[in-house]
């Protein structure tokens, strides 16, 4: 036998390598055939529910990361929640309606417009539940845990039914109305859009200055003054029916020196423009408030047969500009509701495609819309005062990359103004993570405009509407029952396949139709509107769940999209919001901090990221980061990640190691008789279960993070574990002092592990393996850790971070004597502490081996003045000496005991205690080697 075997050497199988990307699959392939999922739900049978309602992804592509974030995130609020006494299913969904799956057919070479559309909406739809089945693939990969066989997909007939019984209930209260005032357009998507799918980039945009010559002064203006306007837009000027002018802001008549005209501009901005229009000097004729001009009328610059006249709108400013704002209704929010106000005409000249028309003129017909700024220079004459480029803030379909324009098209919206406070008072009711999204959410909903909620494609849900032969639309909630029955047991396709007699219901009549003619409408629905019925197509639907929901979390783009579209829906139809707590994340960023794009080549795929370093390291990168603001992540920082995550594996591969043969049933010992020190380490960890229980309450992921890296680097690895190997290595078997240690071991090693499992589910059922005691087949199916206090705990802890301070002083004494060459190991040392009586007390209240906490061989705490050459702090000094003594050859301490047995041994009296009493046999016949 060797000496070496006498030593409790702490062994196990657990590899230090964990092969994630090998075994991530195969403990993914164990879950699901027994059946986990459903397990965890049928032991929370009975408990308090709780319900994350899933916002849908778009079924387009392989996940990226920041549907990794969202997923993960989800995942581990779910299984946290079920491990701690609620029922918590987690059903996961799909948006599968939207121009993005038209645009990848249309690239495949189908040709939407050549086909039969029943045929097209059939492959949109097979395009839709392949990458389906493709992301949920890659959600699984990831280890979120969901009811992956019965997802919710909003182009499923149940789905679809229930989405226009949310329609219908909206129509029956008024809340639905046909309209034609501007909403954006885009003309590369040939398709209004809603407010959630614009997004803003800086462009170069052409700034026109001229003037319009007055035709009828009323009396106030004479024939020979020209109002000079600005805009942004030349294209619109073909549209433009008034001049609108600030009612309380002072406007100036001027002329111009050598001019034979007269000019009105906003007083605040006359020294600007002139110097802008190169006028040298000019003459101030009279100062009048913008009121004053009400009902003037002026000539159109080129279109004789158009007037122009002066109106009044709060949205006039002197910011820019000249004070005086061209309206054309038909191309503006602000136009149009002033327009109409004054009952001017809504003129649209601008095809779908973005083409300008026929009623534009004969000299922009055909031309694209934004191509027209010579044609619109040359109209001008002289009437154009000056042109500049500007680089301005302005709207893009965030789909197609391009510019959009306002314009007036019939659409189909949904009130918001109806029951806006309504919405507000609900925003006020709901618990925001991060706090600042509810005024984020506030501020948009009581600042939008009513929903344009109309959509001129073919792949969606169709707008259950008739018409009447006199044109009347048909609403009525018989008729919207009977198309969500009819699409409940056939699809939305039916719309489709059917004439519209045989989609209304069986005799039914209307006074506008004499004859029983109908017609259906062929708009489709916003997505928004899909998606933000899911609150009653899913959370109202599903026996197993509840509405409103516990939680709807997202990234923080969907106050514009899903959070919004949902409260609006949801309060509209039933008076509440959809949901009781929002939280909303950050956008994933790469490394420097830039947006990830194909073209940048800077996106990083989760599964590359799986067959690199395994899934469990991206969802540790998840709780490493302020998710309240973009986050950022590279194949670097992943890199840091995992060298985390190897410290966590291994600090708890020890934990296993050295439990190995502790039985907790016959081997634990109690609270009241553990020594001091580990006393103090059960609370400290009993502290870190009540922080991650407490972060995972409030979604609070970084503060897991940081306390679980803390305790295991400080509290365990350079602490607890430090000094552990010269009690679980050396001391007997069966010793207390063994058996103590050891109890805290397994009882933070199968607590920790329970409260890793949300974040790390692959590594905590493998760890779970190795813990035969336990009764659960799967940690999954365990419950978490409670928190444990004791009676004696704040004093106890007031005593050990004192000495905790007290042994960075002495860590400090020993680095500069290993620096001197004085000693090499700690366990060389002979340390002296000149402690005051308050040190000397503490240490005396221990009851620990101080020097085995140290680490050292030999100490001596002595009351003395502390010599000149002592490394001395506030209340303690130190002195390093080398210890006097030989190495023993099993516990590597410096001891005056140390000698050669008889059994070829060089060990300390204490290490023969244990080898003569335990390993007889071996004593009789003597050692083979003695161990250096």
């Amino acid at each position: 036998m060797k000496l070496k075997e006498t030593l409790n050497l702490g062994k196990t199988a657990f590899p230090m390598r964990a092969g994630l990307p090998n075994k991530e699959p195969e403990w993914q392939k164990a879950w699901d055939e027994a059946d986990i999922y459903n397990k965890r739900q049928q032991l929370n049978e009975g408990k308090p529910s709780f319900h994350l309602h899933d916002g849908p992804p778009y079924a387009n592509g392989n996940i990226h990361v920041g549907h990794a974030l969202n997923k993960i995130s989800k995942d581990i609020i779910v299984r946290s929640k079920s491990m701690s006494g609620f029922r918590a299913p987690y059903v996961p969904g799909w948006d599968t309606h939207g121009l993005p799956i038209e645009q990848v057919l249309a690239k495949q070479g189908v040709k939407r417009k050549e086909m039969d559309l029943a045929e097209y909406l059939e492959m949109c739809r097979d395009y839709a539940l392949s990458q389906v089945d493709k992301q949920r693939d890659d959600f699984k990969r990831l280890g979120v845990s969901a009811d992956w066989e019965n997802p919710y997909i909003t182009l499923k007939p149940e789905y679809e039914a229930d989405q226009i019984r949310v329609f219908g209930a909206m129509a029956d209260k008024g809340y639905i109305y046909r309209g034609a005032k501007p909403v954006y357009w885009s003309w590369s998507s040939e398709s209004a859009l809603a407010e959630a799918e614009i997004e803003y980039h800086d462009i170069d945009s052409t700034s026109l200055y001229y003037a319009n010559k007055v035709k009828d002064g009323k009396g106030v203006l004479d024939t020979d003054t020209y109002i000079v306007v600005w805009t942004t837009t030349p294209f619109t000027v073909t549209a433009s029916r008034g001049l609108t002018m600030g009612a309380d802001i002072n406007y100036v008549v001027v002329k111009p020196a050598g001019s034979d005209r007269k000019y009105v501009v906003a007083e605040a901005l006359v020294d600007s423009l002139a110097a802008k229009f190169g006028w040298e000097s000019f003459d101030i004729l009279e100062v009048r408030k913008g009121a004053e001009f009400e009902y003037i009328v002026t000539e159109h610059p080129w279109d004789t047969a158009v007037d122009e006249l002066v109106i009044l709108g709060d949205h006039v400013t002197t910011d820019s500009g000249t004070g005086i704002v061209h309206t054309a209704p038909g191309f503006g929010e602000d136009d149009y509701n002033v327009g109409v106000k004054y009952n001017l005409e809504v003129a649209v000249t601008v095809d779908s495609r973005g083409l300008m028309m026929e009623n534009a003129g004969p000299d922009f017909e055909g031309q694209f819309y934004d191509k027209v700024v010579p044609t619109v220079k040359e109209k001008l004459g002289d009437l154009l005062l000056a042109s500049e480029v500007i680089n301005h803030s302005y709207p893009f379909d965030w789909r197609t990359k391009k510019p959009i324009i306002w314009r007036a098209v019939p659409q189909w919206f949904a009130s918001v103004s109806k029951f806006r406070q309504e919405i507000l008072d609900e925003i006020e009711k709901t618990t925001f993570h991060p706090s600042w999204g509810k005024t984020r959410l506030y501020n948009m909903i009581r600042d939008r405009g009513d929903w344009v909620i109309s959509r001129q494609r073919a792949w969606g849900v169709p707008l259950p509407i008739f018409y009447a032969e006199d044109g009347t639309p048909i609403l009525s909630k018989e008729v919207t029952d009977h198309v969500a029955n009819l699409f409940e047991e056939h699809g939305s396709i039916i719309w489709w396949k059917s004439e519209a007699k045989d989609l209304l219901p069986e005799g039914f009549t209307h006074p506008g139709s004499p004859n029983g003619l109908f017609e259906k409408e062929t708009d489709i629905m916003d997505v928004w509107f899909d998606s933000g019925s899911s609150w009653n197509g899913v959370m109202n639907a599903r026996e197993n769940l509840s509405y409103p929901a516990d939680l709807y979390l997202e990234g923080s783009d969907q106050y514009r999209g899903w959070f919004n579209s949902s409260l609006i829906t949801s309060v509209a139809v039933n008076g509440h919001a959809p949901y009781k707590s929002v939280l909303s994340q950050g956008f994933v960023l790469d490394g420097k901090g830039e947006k990830m794009s194909k073209s940048k080549g800077n996106i990083i795929s989760p599964n590359d990221v799986a067959k690199q370093y395994g899934a469990e390291i991206l969802r540790l990168w998840v709780t490493s980061v302020d998710t309240d603001n973009d986050v950022r992540v590279s194949m670097d920082i992943l890199g840091q990640v995992s060298e985390t995550y190897r410290k966590i594996r291994n600090t708890l591969r020890f934990l296993i190691a050295n439990t190995s043969d502790f039985n907790p049933a016959t081997d634990a010992v109690a609270y009241d008789e553990l020594r001091a020190v580990d006393q103090y380490m059960t609370v400290k960890f009993n502290q870190l279960v009540a922080t991650i229980k407490s972060a995972y309450e409030s979604y609070d992921f970084m503060a897991i993070y940081k306390a679980v890296v803390n305790f295991i680097t400080i509290d365990l690895s350079a602490f607890y574990l430090d000094f552990a190997k010269d009690v679980v290595y050396i001391e007997a078997t069966d010793s207390l002092v063994r058996r103590q240690m050891q109890t805290v071991f397994y009882d933070i090693l199968v607590k920790i592990t329970k409260l890793l499992t949300p974040i790390l589910p692959h590594t905590a059922e493998e760890i779970w393996s190795y813990l035969e005691h336990e009764a659960e087949e799967f940690v999954q199916l365990a419950e978490m850790p409670e928190v444990e206090t004791f009676a004696n705990q704040e004093a106890l802890l007031e005593n050990w971070e004192a000495f905790m301070t007290l042994r960075t002083q002495a860590q400090k004494a020993l680095e500069e004597a290993r620096n001197e060459k004085v000693i090499g190991k700690s366990l060389e040392a002979h340390l002296t502490i000149y402690a005051s009586a308050e040190v000397k007390a503490l240490l005396e209240n221990l009851s620990s081996d101080v020097a085995q906490l140290l680490i050292v061989s030999q100490l001596t705490v002595t009351e003395e003045e502390a010599p000149a050459e002592a490394i001395c702090f506030e209340g303690v000094a130190f002195t390093v000496a080398h210890a006097e003594g030989a190495v023993c050859d099993r516990c590597r301490r410096v001891d005056t005991t140390t000698a050669e047995r008889s059994y070829q041994a060089t060990i300390c009296d204490h290490c023969a205690e244990i080898v003569e009493a335990n390993f007889a046999e071996a004593v009789a016949e003597g050692f083979e080697v003695v161990a250096k």
